[in-house]
């Protein structure tokens, strides 16, 4: 999903709430090997508000679940965030991909709890950052990279 900087309040309200280019694609495509899940840091969303905004641009019907502070307990830029996902779906940590556009919250924090990150870094900010992880500058990279 695109975060306008200059929307406030639940996604689902927004006046415009827009997919990231090629999302319907890859999601389609790779929702027929695994299932997808939405782990998000929006703290004022309930679940069904996140589902909501998803089904707006018609991406809820590839989503297994949601996850955020609301179902979860604790925030997204916590490795506990990422165990505790890993826990709700009976999986190990290292059975888990996250994949997102945050390197603190998206891929730090996922790998602090063990699972296996994607940094979806379009803007190639901050490159050269060194870890275990893969990155990619757009979605339907997605799609052919071996996790």
């Amino acid at each position: 999903m695109v975060d306008y900087v200059d929307q406030s309040g639940k996604m689902c309200d927004w006046t415009e709430v827009k997919a990231v280019d090629g999302a319907h694609e890859v999601l389609a495509l790779l929702s027929q090997r695994s299932r997808i899940y939405v782990a998000t840091n929006a703290a004022d969303s309930s679940e069904q508000d996140i589902q909501k905004a998803f089904k707006r641009v018609k991406l809820d019907q590839f989503i297994s679940g949601y996850f955020c502070h609301g179902n979860i307990g604790v925030c997204k830029q916590s490795g506990e965030f990422y165990t505790r996902v890993a826990k709700a779906l009976g999986e190990k940590p290292e059975s888990l991909v996250m994949v997102g556009d945050s390197f603190n919250n998206d891929v730090q924090a996922a790998l602090d709890a063990g699972l296996k990150a994607i940094w979806l870094n379009a803007l190639d900010c901050h490159s050269n950052i060194k870890g275990r992880y893969k990155q990619i500058k757009t979605l339907p990279e997605l799609i052919t990279l071996a996790v």
